[in-house]
C-alpha cells in the first residue's frame, strides 16, 4: 500500500524542479512542493492513507484521531472509517485554526473529552509549526497526545521540533521516498 501511495503522490501530488520556484507557507523557497489534497481527498488515495494510518495506529488504545484543519481532515476521516471496518472504532476530530467565537467556544470539533487519548496527523511537515499549533490547541482542551503521524515528512527538521513536545512521531513518507521514485 505505501508503495502504491508514494506513486500516487508523485503522479498528483508532487512538484519538482532543480531551482528553489516554490514558495512555502513558511515564505522560504523550496526545489519542491508538495499539495496532498489531490491524493488525501480522492477515493483511492483515502483507502490507501486511511488503512496505513490505521494500521500505524493499532495498539495504541486512542480515542481520537485528527489534526489542524484541513490538512489532517481528510486522513482523520479516512483512519476513523477504516478503524470502523476493523471493529476497533476510532473517532476522527478536526482542530480549528481560529476559536470559534460563539456557542461553545472551543478548538476541537469532535465527540471527545478531557482526558481522552488522541493521536494527532499532519498532510506535510516542513518546520513542524502547524504540527505545534495542533498539539498546543489538543492540551489545552485536555487531549492526551500519544502519537504524531506524518503523512510526509519533507526532512527539514520540522519532526525534530515536534518530537521535543511529544517523542512519538512517524513518518509514513519521506521527501527522499518520493524523490527516489519521481526521478524514475
Amino acid at each position: 500500500m505505501k508503495n502504491e501511495l508514494i506513486h500516487l503522490l508523485c503522479k498528483r501530488s508532487f512538484q519538482y524542479s532543480k531551482e528553489p520556484t516554490f514558495k512555502l507557507a513558511s515564505g522560504k523557497m523550496s526545489s519542491f512542493y508538495v499539495n496532498c489534497k489531490p491524493v488525501t481527498l480522492s477515493p483511492r488515495g483515502m483507502y490507501l492513507i486511511g488503512h496505513l494510518v490505521f494500521d500505524a495506529i493499532s495498539g495504541l488504545n486512542i480515542k481520537g484521531v485528527g489534526g489542524l484543519t484541513f490538512g489532517a481532515d481528510p486522513i482523520a476521516m479516512a483512519t476513523s472509517f477504516v478503524s470502523e471496518i476493523k471493529k476497533t472504532p476510532v473517532k476522527a476530530f478536526s482542530i480549528r485554526k481560529n476559536q470559534k467565537d460563539h456557542g461553545i467556544v472551543k478548538w476541537i470539533e469532535g465527540d471527545l473529552a478531557p482526558g481522552d487519548r488522541v493521536v494527532i496527523v499532519e498532510d506535510v511537515v516542513t518546520t513542524g509549526g502547524s504540527t505545534i499549533k495542533a498539539i498546543e490547541r489538543a492540551r489545552v482542551e485536555g487531549l492526551k497526545i500519544e502519537r504524531i503521524i506524518a503523512l510526509i515528512d519533507r526532512q527539514e527538521g520540522g519532526i525534530a521540533a515536534i518530537q521535543e513536545l511529544v517523542p512519538d512521531v512517524v513518518s509514513l513518507i519521506t521527501r527522499d521516498e518520493l524523490l527516489e521514485i519521481y526521478d524514475k
